[in-house]
C-alpha cells in the first residue's frame, strides 16, 4: 500500500511503526455550529482509510479530537447568552448525528481540549524548559526561530512563510512568527489555572498534546484537510518535535478543497451549505458517495447537479443488489453452478481490482469504478428469463457488500417499498395473464404505469419496480 505524503512529496510504502497496528490522529472539528460540506470530506476520507487499514487487517487506534474552546466558541456562546460548555456540548451531540449519517464511525478516542488542559500545560512546560518557549503577561509564545525544521510540511523556508502569512501585530513577541501557546484570560472568558496565571492553550497545542497522551511521541499517520498544512500542522510539528525531540508522524495525508459551483466556499458568497442542510435534500450516503467519487487529493466541485448524478449512480448499485436478491431468492439450492462458475470466478477476481486501487493512494474513485464493473457484469450475464443458483447470486451480492462495505457504502437494506395495493394490481394481472385474458392483463399494466411502477413476468413471477424519471 502506497501513500502520498506531504512530508515528502511523494507516494510512499506504507510500513507502519508496529508490524499489525496503526496509530492515526486526525484534526476534528471546532464546534461552535453544524459542521459544513468542507468539513465533511475529511472526515469521510480518513475514516474510509481507517476502514481500509482495518479490513486490510491493521488493528487501527484512531484519534479525532473536538475544539471546544476558541475566540469564534467564545463569541458565539456570548452571543446566545449560554456557557462554552452548552455552546460546545450541543454541537458536539449534532456533530454524532450528521457523521452517524454520513457512515462516519466513531474514533477510538474523541478528546476534548478542555478535557487535557493538564496535558497541554506539561507540554507548555517542557517547550520552557527547552528554550522554545517564552511567557510574556501571562501568555506563551513558541519560539519558531529556535526550531531547525520549520517549514518542512509547507516546504517552504520562514522567510517565505513570513512574508506570506497574515500576522497579527503583537510587539510582546519576540518574532511575528511566533504563535500562542497558551493565551492569558480576558474579562468573561473561560480560564484555567495556570503557571503563568489564568487563561486557556492556543488552537495548535492541544493536538500535540492530545496526540502525546492517547497515542505516543510517534505516530503512523496524522491527516487533515489540505488548509491545515500551514500554519496548523507545521506548528503540531514544530512544538511536538522541539519537545520530544523525535518525529512526530511519519505519514502525512491531506484532502483536496471544496468549491461550490466552481467557486470557493464562503459565506459572503452565499454559497456556504452545512451537511444538515444539504441532507435535507439528498441522502446522507449519496454524500458520503459524492465525496469518494474522486480522488481525496483532488479538488472536488460540489454542485446540485453533480449530487443528482451521484444519487443516481448510488441507486444503480443499490438496484443490481435488488437484482441478485430477486435472483437469489427465487434460485436453486446448491453451490455455484458448473455453467456459472466463469462468471462467478471473474466476479470476484474483481476484490484484487479493487484493493489495488485503494492500495495506491486511496484511489477511491477507481475503487467505486470497480464496483459499477460488477454492476456491469451482473447484468451482462444474468437475466430474470433464467433461474440461477442461491450461491452464485448470493455470492455476488455479499462481495458488492464487502467492497461497498470498505467505503462505507451499500450498507443500507434499500428494498423498494412497493405499496401493498400496487402489488395486488400486479397479482391481479398475473391472474389475468394465466387465464389468458389479454386485454384485462393490458388495462392493469396501464394502470402500474400510470402510479409510476413497471411489472417484468419472470419465470421466477412478477418482478415490481419503480419506474425512473
Amino acid at each position: 500500500m502506497k501513500l502520498y505524503n506531504t512530508l515528502t512529496r511523494e507516494k510512499q510504502e506504507f510500513v507502519p511503526l508496529e508490524e499489525g497496528k496503526v496509530k492515526m490522529y486526525s484534526c476534528g472539528p471546532t464546534v461552535y455550529n453544524f459542521f459544513h460540506i468542507g468539513n465533511a470530506r475529511p472526515f469521510i476520507i480518513f475514516d474510509t482509510l481507517r476502514r481500509y487499514l482495518e479490513y486490510r487487517g491493521y488493528k487501527v487506534k484512531f484519534v479525532q479530537n473536538f475544539t471546544d474552546v476558541d475566540d469564534k466558541m467564545i463569541r458565539k456562546a456570548g452571543e446566545e447568552g449560554i456557557t462554552v460548555k452548552e455552546l460546545a456540548d450541543r454541537y458536539i451531540a449534532e456533530y454524532f448525528t450528521d457523521a452517524q449519517g454520513l457512515g462516519i464511525e466513531k474514533a477510538t478516542v474523541h478528546p476534548r481540549a478542555t478535557e487535557n488542559i493538564d496535558s497541554i500545560i506539561a507540554l507548555i512546560q517542557t517547550l520552557e524548559e527547552k528554550g522554545f518557549a517564552y511567557a510574556v503577561d501571562g501568555d506563551v509564545y513558541f519560539a519558531t526561530k529556535k526550531f531547525e525544521g520549520y517549514g518542512k510540511l509547507s516546504h517552504q523556508p520562514l522567510e517565505d512563510l513570513e512574508s506570506g502569512a497574515r500576522i497579527g501585530v503583537d510587539e510582546r513577541k519576540e518574532d511575528p512568527m511566533d504563535f500562542a501557546l497558551w493565551k492569558a484570560q480576558k474579562p468573561g472568558e473561560p480560564a484555567w489555572e495556570s503557571p503563568w496565571g489564568m487563561g486557556r492553550p492556543g488552537w495548535h497545542i492541544e493536538c500535540s498534546a492530545m496526540v502525546n497522551k492517547f497515542l505516543g511521541e510517534t505516530i503512523d499517520i496524522h491527516s487533515g484537510g489540505a488548509d491545515l498544512v500551514f500554519p496548523h500542522h507545521e506548528n503540531e510539528i514544530a512544538q511536538s518535535e522541539a519537545a520530544t525531540g523525535k518525529p512526530f508522524a511519519h505519514y502525512w495525508l491531506h484532502n483536496g478543497y471544496i468549491n461550490i459551483n466552481n467557486q470557493k466556499m464562503s459565506k459572503s458568497l452565499g454559497n456556504f451549505f452545512t451537511v444538515r442542510e444539504v441532507a435535507q435534500e439528498f441522502d446522507y450516503e449519496v454524500i458520503r458517495f459524492f465525496m469518494l467519487s474522486a480522488h481525496y487529493r483532488n479538488p472536488i466541485n460540489f454542485s446540485k447537479e453533480l449530487m443528482e448524478s451521484a444519487q443516481n449512480a448510488l441507486q444503480r448499485m443499490y438496484t443490481c443488489m435488488e437484482h441478485l436478491a430477486f435472483l437469489m431468492e427465487k434460485g436453486t439450492e446448491g453451490g455455484v453452478r458448473a455453467e456459472e462458475q466463469e462468471s462467478y470466478d471473474r466476479m470476484m477476481n474483481y476484490r484484487r481490482k479493487f484493493t489495488d486501487a485503494m492500495d495506491d493512494d486511496l484511489n477511491t474513485a477507481d475503487a467505486i469504478s470497480v464496483l459499477f464493473e460488477i454492476v456491469r457484469d451482473v447484468y451482462n450475464d444474468t437475466s430474470v428469463e433464467h433461474t440461477y443458483s442461491k450461491a452464485y447470486c448470493g455470492g455476488i451480492l455479499d462481495l458488492m457488500r464487502e467492497l461497498g462495505g470498505v467505503l462505507g457504502l451499500l450498507g443500507q437494506e434499500k428494498k423498494q417499498d412497493i405499496p401493498a395495493e400496487i402489488v395486488a394490481l400486479a397479482q391481479q394481472r398475473a391472474q389475468a395473464r394465466a387465464e389468458k385474458n389479454w386485454a384485462l392483463a393490458d388495462e392493469l399494466r396501464d394502470a402500474l404505469t400510470k402510479q409510476g411502477y413497471q411489472v417484468k413476468d419472470t419465470p421466477q413471477g412478477p418482478k415490481i419496480s419503480r419506474i425512473e424519471a
